[in-house]
């Protein structure tokens, strides 16, 4: 007889979202991808003061997971599994999964984030990597984080209400337990996404903004929205004070 799957584990959920099911999520993946400069340089100190802000759950890669593990205090710990290419790269455009589930399980993370990319060259393959992790998941119970980009990041033309809500959609039926996305640009958009999507939808923070203003706006648009939070890295870590503005985000998704 073959054994039951694993039912998303109470537990894990509730370290990632709140009682009210929202959940702000403090990414620190980054330097995977690009030069991080100084803000980075002493991952176990940002992440200390966003967890001490209000941070309710943090995106890291295995090296920092791993090394960085007293760091995170109560929060949740979402594992990054695949990878692209950095900024040294030339060419290459592979989004191959680099950890699995048990992984993730071994490192006592709560989730693991992946990328979606409709549309874009790496559609079939970043599904691929989705529809495993999604089984596997199910398998071991832990949650499942769908970054989901209409384009990828090549094409961000392709990043309109409509095709941010398939994308979204997309990730859902994949079988995603919550999903990450670009803010569409305005509160109406986000309800156009969040009622296209039957998971959590989650804005991301996405390039450095000019102003707090600007990040906080789409936030509280993309919650009062029916969203379930934010998903914020470079406008979190990159800022002076990385705990107050934690704090200040987390009465945005939270209040």
């Amino acid at each position: 007889m073959n054994e039951e799957p694993a039912p998303l584990d109470r537990l894990r959920t509730r370290r990632i979202f709140q009682s009210d099911g929202r959940a702000l999520i403090a990414a620190i993946d980054h330097a995977m991808f690009m030069d991080p400069g100084a803000p980075l340089r002493n991952p176990g100190q940002v992440i200390e003061d966003m967890v001490a802000g209000g941070a309710d759950a943090v995106i890291a890669t295995f090296g920092t997971a791993r090394c960085f593990a007293g760091c995170f205090g109560r929060a949740g710990l979402i594992l990054r599994v695949d990878a692209g290419p950095t900024a040294l790269s030339r060419g290459n455009d592979s989004w191959p999964l680099l950890y699995s589930v048990e992984d993730a399980l071994r490192l006592g993370a709560d989730g693991v984030i992946c990328m979606g990319f409709p549309g874009a060259a790496q559609e079939a393959e970043t599904a691929r990597n989705l529809a495993r992790l999604a089984s596997d998941c199910r398998k071991w119970g832990l949650l499942l984080l769908a970054e989901m980009l209409p384009g990828g990041f090549g094409r961000p033309e392709l990043h309109t209400p409509d095709n941010i809500a398939m994308a979204a959609r997309i990730g859902a039926e994949i079988g995603a337990d919550a999903v990450k996305t670009a803010y569409p640009g305005s509160a109406e958009a986000c309800r156009q996404v969040v009622e296209a999507c039957y998971r959590p939808v989650l804005i991301l923070g996405g390039e450095p903004k000019s102003s707090e203003t600007e990040v906080l706006t789409a936030v509280r648009s993309a919650v009062r929205s029916g969203g379930a939070g934010a998903v914020i890295g470079r406008n979190l870590w990159q800022h002076s004070d990385p705990a107050g503005f934690a704090a200040t985000l987390s009465t945005a998704v939270h209040d």
